[in-house]
């Protein structure tokens, strides 16, 4: 999956050390996709909701998104910038 885009998340979250960003997608996120992002950490899908939802979550990172959107959510901690590198490389081998 190509990665079109990155920009900063309008959610603020920088008060607890965190920095957020919008990863837009070349194409809309499937089922695949999120199961494709399990190496990353703790996966959490609920598929059964109206509009089904993802998060992976790690000590340093927290990834979150929908079913069929074509951004996800890429929460960092402040201290740990750099483990955006391998979320960035699965993505691209997905």
């Amino acid at each position: 999956m190509t990665i079109t885009n990155i920009t900063r998340s309008p959610e603020p979250c920088t008060e607890a050390g965190w920095l957020a960003f919008q990863y837009h997608l070349e194409q809309p996120v499937s089922r695949e996709f999120i199961t494709g992002l399990r190496p990353l950490g703790t996966l959490v899908f609920l598929e059964a909701l109206q509009q089904p939802f993802f998060k992976v979550e790690n000590e340093h990172y927290m990834i979150k998104g929908l079913l069929h959107d074509t951004s996800i959510r890429v929460a960092v901690h402040g201290d740990h910038q750099d483990e955006q590198i391998p979320i960035k490389d699965l993505i691209a081998r997905l």
